[in-house]
């Protein structure tokens, strides 16, 4: 099972000493927290993508570009790559360049955002964003599958005989995460095309995680992937950790009061009584993240976010410290000893989806040889 981090790459004033880092200071820490992640021994490393202020991420793949060549074994991800307002065609030639650069360590997840105005900046309209998903994928998808592409829809002017460069990694796409957090449509999407789905939980209950990953694996198993619990899924999570789970609470607090999201909103306890958050002790995150299975089954992925709120990058280093030293070794032995045997452990690599397409190209070809002539 993959276990990471990922950032929404905040920019917001430290509550205890009231210093705001610039957009410099802020995108040089999200290199620092995602080598240092790598260092660690964590498996994923995920950038969210904002075009508005207090975000900063405006450019993923330029972000996870440069880790490529500073990283050794993370896999580098998207938390939100917009499909809604980017194009589709520079969406299959950035991330085709990633994937080459990375060497095949990359994937991506499919997301709308939750920034409305977004829609008028890019010329959209928010009121076609499903629309907009589903037409906008299909697209991708052929771009990365076809050398050469006619196509003509409802968004985007026509292409005729259109080649996006460069071709996917060894004619193989990335993995194709589709992530949401209340829309069955595309939950429906991801169980179309047999792709991953990931529920960032972290402002809901467990029982809507539910009923969402339940959804989408019935769908998979409907479209004939396999079964439903063979469907690959990933959940958000959101943790604050110190040995002494009252410190944890004593330090956390002005962090969470203030934060851009929920600040002033739910106190903390309330907060982390209906939702993932989980401020305490490494074992009492061990605890509450081992039940998640219980909840949506065997799942490939979990992402944590930890540097968000005005937290100082040191504090962010020590969490990153604690999930790899402390939880992650424990949650990963104790769901692989429950794991059934056919169920899949990790999101398929570059390398299992090449020998997949190539077991299939070699099956089509025998029974093409195996074919009668035609008479």
């Amino acid at each position: 099972m993959q276990f990471g981090i990922f950032s929404v790459s905040d920019v917001t004033t430290d509550p205890t000493t009231g210093r705001t880092p610039d957009d410099t200071e802020r995108v040089r820490s999200m290199l620092t927290i995602a080598r240092h992640a790598d260092e660690a021994g964590l498996d994923v490393f995920a950038t969210g993508e904002h075009h508005n202020p207090p975000f900063v991420a405006s450019s993923p793949t330029t972000v996870l570009g440069y880790l490529a060549g500073v990283t050794k074994d993370i896999v580098l991800s998207t938390s939100t790559t917009l499909i809604t307002t980017n194009d589709p065609v520079k969406i299959a030639e950035d991330y085709a360049m990633l994937q080459v650069i990375s060497n095949g360590r990359m994937d991506l997840m499919m997301g709308r955002g939750n920034t409305g105005p977004v829609y008028p900046w890019f010329g959209q309209d928010i009121r076609q964003g499903i629309p907009l998903a589903i037409e906008n994928y299909a697209l991708l998808r052929r771009l990365w599958e076809e050398d050469v592409v006619d196509w003509e829809g409802n968004f985007r002017t026509p292409l005729r005989g259109f080649t996006a460069t460069p071709r996917p990694l060894d004619g193989v796409p990335p993995f194709v995460w589709h992530g949401s957090i209340r829309s069955p449509e595309i939950a429906e999407q991801a169980a179309y095309y047999g792709d991953g789905f990931f529920h960032n939980n972290i402002f809901w209950p467990m029982s809507h995680t539910k009923k969402m990953v339940h959804f989408y694996r019935q769908r998979f198993e409907h479209y004939g992937h396999g079964p439903a619990d063979t469907a690959i899924v990933g959940l958000g999570g959101q943790v604050f950790m110190r040995r002494n789970s009252q410190d944890a609470w004593n330090e956390f607090r002005p962090y969470f009061d203030n934060a851009p999201v929920y600040g002033h909103g739910p106190s903390m306890e309330e907060f982390t009584a209906t939702t993932p958050l989980t401020v305490g002790s490494p074992q009492q995150v061990i605890d509450r993240y081992a039940t998640m299975r219980e909840h949506v089954g065997d799942y490939q992925r979990q992402l944590f976010l930890v540097d968000h709120a005005g937290l100082p990058l040191k504090t962010v280093l020590e969490q990153i410290d604690l999930l790899a030293g402390e939880v992650v070794p424990v949650l990963r032995k104790e769901m692989e000893a429950l794991r059934p045997q056919h169920v899949p452990a990790n999101p398929p690599s570059h390398a299992d989806r090449v020998a997949a397409a190539r077991a299939k190209a070699a099956e089509q070809a025998a029974g093409q040889a195996g074919a009668p002539a035609a008479g």
